[in-house]
């Protein structure tokens, strides 16, 4: 719930407003018989696993399974030094018992915290140099072939899921997660190269779910018009929610902060993920549905306050403090502050705009940020004696 302050917060980019958390909203038919005031929901997938959480397991959430059906047992994948998606990664990988191998990018910090601690404790972790990491498709085929050696071999997301509808083993497997025993695969090293944020049109599967989940008739069901609001990195997880909502008939709009990139450049990486999804997964959806993709179906926004991906700005962390002490959730300054202030200013300006901001986690990141901004982390305990 959103009310106006008027100035009585201190500093911060949402200083002129406040918060209350309603753990208790109307739901299914309840929305429409009371007036909840100014609000916008919130889509708690930063709860789902300690360290497997937000969008990165929403990504995961198809690809596992095709994983174990098709015997790999190491998985190569990058990011950054504080990558989310790395130690998802790794952290599914050792609950499956497959080894991961994490190529960050920079020199190893002095302190090891965050994501890049659960990085180093359950998976291999590499540090690559800047300039090799910036040919990120060859330093990724280079290392897995050197995990495979001689009697292995390395395959690719597209190549799994070829083999897959290829075999028609589709109804077998349903991408749900199977207890298949591990001392019954083959013993030859079957190495997967996962792309750098997951993004791969497989992800979008996890979405799909999510929105079917979602669309239930006691939860957001299927008439009303929702506006979902996320932030976006890769772009992969705004392209799958508007993808789902498109092929299950939902009047349902997605709202994308970029933060990484270009208006083009994520228009482009749409494009490519409808176009895969289509070639890959068409014989699940009736294709007429997905007609209208091909004309756009993401508004891309701007950052309310732009800068450089990965900066921060004075007041953030502020910010990120006064949502944490007012509603007990928290946000990052990097990526989920950026969507909390975008449903936040929707909501303000369209009271009945029926925004749902979807919790992408990536918290831990936090840790990292802590030690390059210690200015801006150090000043909050200012602010709370103040």
């Amino acid at each position: 719930m959103v009310s106006s302050t008027k100035g009585q917060n201190s500093g911060g980019v949402l200083s002129n407003v406040s918060f209350l958390n309603n753990n208790q909203p109307y739901l299914g038919n309840k929305m429409f018989e009371d007036n909840q005031g100014l609000s916008f929901y919130i889509v708690r997938d930063d709860l789902l696993h300690p360290f497997v959480n937000g969008n990165k397991a929403r990504k995961l959430d198809g690809l596992l399974p095709l994983i174990e059906d098709h015997d790999v047992t190491d998985v190569v994948t990058c990011g950054g030094c504080q990558s989310a998606h790395a130690a998802a990664v790794a952290v599914s990988c050792a609950e499956r018992g497959l080894k991961s191998h994490l190529l960050l990018r920079g020199e190893q910090p002095a302190i090891l915290t965050g994501y890049n601690l659960i990085s180093t404790i359950y998976g291999n972790v590499t540090y690559v140099p800047r300039s090799f990491y910036a040919h990120r498709e060859k330093m990724l085929e280079t290392h897995a072939s050197m995990v495979a050696g001689s009697s292995g071999n390395v395959v690719y997301c597209n190549d799994i899921i070829d083999a897959f509808i290829t075999a028609q083993t589709f109804e077998r497997s349903k991408f749900v997660q199977m207890d298949a025993p591990r001392g019954t695969k083959s013993h030859s090293t079957k190495v997967l190269v996962v792309n750098e944020g997951a993004g791969d049109a497989v992800a979008l599967l996890g979405l799909f779910r999510l929105v079917d989940y979602l669309s239930q008739d006691h939860l957001l069901g299927r008439t009303r018009a929702f506006n979902f609001v996320v932030d976006s990195g890769t772009g992969t997880t705004a392209v799958g929610l508007g993808l789902a909502a498109l092929c299950l008939g939902l009047p349902w709009k997605v709202t994308a902060v970029m933060l990484a990139n270009t208006i083009d450049a994520y228009r482009e990486q749409e494009r490519r993920l409808i176009f895969e999804f289509k070639r890959q997964f068409c014989f699940l959806l009736d294709i007429h549905k997905l007609n209208g993709a091909d004309d756009g179906i993401v508004h891309w926004v701007d950052h309310i306050r732009p800068r450089k991906f990965g900066n921060i700005l004075e007041g953030e962390i502020e910010a990120c403090q006064q949502i944490a002490q007012k509603t007990g959730i928290l946000v990052d300054p990097v990526y989920t502050l950026a969507a909390w202030e975008m449903a936040t200013q929707i909501t303000t300006a369209h009271g009945d705009a029926d925004v749902v901001m979807l919790h992408t986690g990536g918290t831990l990141g936090m840790f990292g940020l802590a030690q390059r901004y210690k200015s801006y982390f150090g000043m909050l305990n200012d602010v709370t004696k103040s």
